[in-house]
């Protein structure tokens, strides 16, 4: 459990410029506090104590503003950089190395008790308010923009924009230019990060 907490304070100092200390970190990142919360309330849900569990993840939210389902499975190396607003379905699988940031659902899209949420690959970025709603398999390596709204699957390596959420030519790919009379705004914006 120590050696977990530690990977996560170090992934959390990777990750945030703004990281001064790993005590820092350790008292005051409401994202690792959700996901520490959350193993505690996984482990509950899967030994036979599923009110226990959903209480506890109702704690976590009321602490820190990000809702994580119980139910929902979570890699190695997961970061929440901001946490509020934030929301997990119970369905959701998500690999390692995967970073979100604030106002991120993964939410589901059926009241039938089935896979009804998203499965995220391992390292995957999500940028801020970014929606992936329904049992879509989203492949690693992936970007999602900031306010991306992400219905259908997507392969390994791709970056996902607009709403709905269509893949954009990553920066090492030639961009296809659209013709004069379909071109968007700020279709000339290659740059991956300027989407994040």
């Amino acid at each position: 459990m120590f050696r977990t907490i530690r990977e996560d304070i170090e992934n959390a100092r990777a990750h945030d410029p703004a990281a001064r200390s790993s005590a820092g970190i350790f008292f005051l990142y409401s994202g690792l506090h959700a996901i520490w919360w959350h193993r505690l309330s996984h482990w509950l849900w899967h030994h036979h104590a599923k009110g226990l569990a959903r209480t506890l993840s109702q704690f976590s939210r009321f602490l820190t503003g990000v809702e994580i389902h119980p139910g929902a499975t979570i890699g190695r190396r997961f970061f929440i950089d901001h946490g509020m607003g934030v929301v997990i379905g119970e369905t959701t699988e998500i690999g390692d190395d995967v970073m979100i940031y604030h106002g991120v659902t993964l939410g589901g899209t059926s009241l039938e008790a089935e896979k009804r949420h998203p499965t995220i690959g391992d390292h995957v970025l999500i940028g801020a308010g970014a929606k992936v709603l329904g049992p879509v398999v989203i492949g690693a390596h992936s970007s999602i923009g900031a306010n991306a709204v992400v219905v259908r699957s997507a392969p390994e390596h791709s970056l996902l924009v607009g709403i709905p959420a269509k893949p954009r030519p990553r920066r090492s790919e030639p961009a296809e230019p659209a013709p004069a009379d379909t071109a968007d705004e700020g279709d000339e914006l290659q740059d991956p990060a300027l989407y994040l």
